[in-house]
């Protein structure tokens, strides 16, 4: 529990990633005077007008909640509200100066990386592409320039060989959440530091595109299998089967019969067992686990190979 604190905040966030930081809040000193998230969009086949998560959680513990549209309209809700610190944690837009310049104590921001690495949208998943070791959470202050601002607090956080996106977002989010509370203690008792980044560190996680679901078989397996990794549990990487989108779910680089295919050029199936497909790659060999093909139900090789022929030798593009 956090104690002792006198400030009011207003806590902006729209996806996932910041429930584990409204929900700690809660429990502490910092419960927010309001909630402001983007407003509910369609989603899924049909189209439902769906709340994003930071508005289901807000509503269930009786939180003012928000939802203005665009900039302006943001403006004139927080213009009207009493508060000393604007905190954001994903909430899914870049804030223009005149919002910056409203709360007295200022406005903060957690990012999922180590700044002034990874700066933008897509941290976490560049992080799982570049195959780094480590990232981190990192508190700050906000500024006009994306994820620039001087630093409060920041913990780095190591990247296990099993962790696919999904794993290390609620991992981070978590620690994050955690961080994000010691930093507002700090703010409360105006002993929160302010370290300004390296610029010449700085580098960038810009949103993924189609071309990064795309499998490259002339890459090594290993970069394949971090490609599949970044990109669980959505949007997942994809290669085709006669003509059909087909995704990978798990993978892994496979030593073991790298004598087997030796033949094989990229993207050939040189070996077909009960569970798996092994695929020669540019460097190396994957082993595929899980698939979905396009318009069917993510399965397991055992079970997609009941209903599908895969030949040795058969090119995967």
């Amino acid at each position: 529990m956090i104690k002792e604190s006198n400030v009011h905040i207003i806590f902006m966030g729209t996806s996932s990633f910041a429930l584990p930081s409204l929900k700690l809040l809660l429990e502490s000193d910092f419960k927010p005077v309001a909630v402001i998230t983007r407003p509910d969009r369609p989603a899924g086949r049909g189209k439902k007008m769906t709340s994003p998560p930071v508005k289901t959680e807000a509503l269930a513990h009786g939180l003012k909640v928000l939802q203005p549209q665009g900039a302006e309209e943001l403006y004139a809700v927080l213009d009207g509200q009493e508060f000393d610190v604007l905190v954001n944690v994903a909430y899914g837009m870049i804030l223009p100066p005149k919002i910056l310049r409203l709360p007295p104590v200022g406005c903060i921001n957690l990012h999922p990386s180590m700044l002034p690495a990874y700066r933008g949208a897509a941290p976490i998943q560049r992080a799982l592409l570049a195959g780094e070791e480590y990232t981190g959470v990192t508190v700050l202050y906000m500024s006009e320039k994306m994820d620039a601002g001087d630093i409060i607090l920041q913990e780095r956080v190591q990247i296990h060989g099993e962790d696919d996106y999904g794993i290390l977002h609620d991992r981070l989010a978590r620690r994050g959440a955690e961080l994000l509370c010691e930093a507002l203690k700090l703010l409360s008792t105006n002993k929160a530091p302010r370290k300004e980044q390296d610029e010449d560190g700085a580098t960038y996680a810009p949103t993924l595109t189609g071309e990064d679901e795309v499998i490259d078989w002339d890459s090594s397996a290993v970069e394949i299998s971090k490609r599949v990794r970044a990109l669980i549990p959505a949007p997942g990487a994809y290669t085709r089967y006669r003509g059909r989108r087909l995704k990978v779910w798990k993978a892994s680089p496979d030593n073991s019969c790298t004598e087997d295919c030796k033949w094989a050029s990229p993207g050939a199936v040189c070996r077909v067992d009960k569970d798996s497909i092994a695929v020669a790659t540019g460097r190396g060999v994957l082993r595929i686990f899980e698939v979905q093909l396009e318009g069917k139900k993510k399965t397991d090789v055992e079970s997609f190979l009941r209903g599908h022929s895969l030949l040795v030798g058969e090119k995967l593009e």
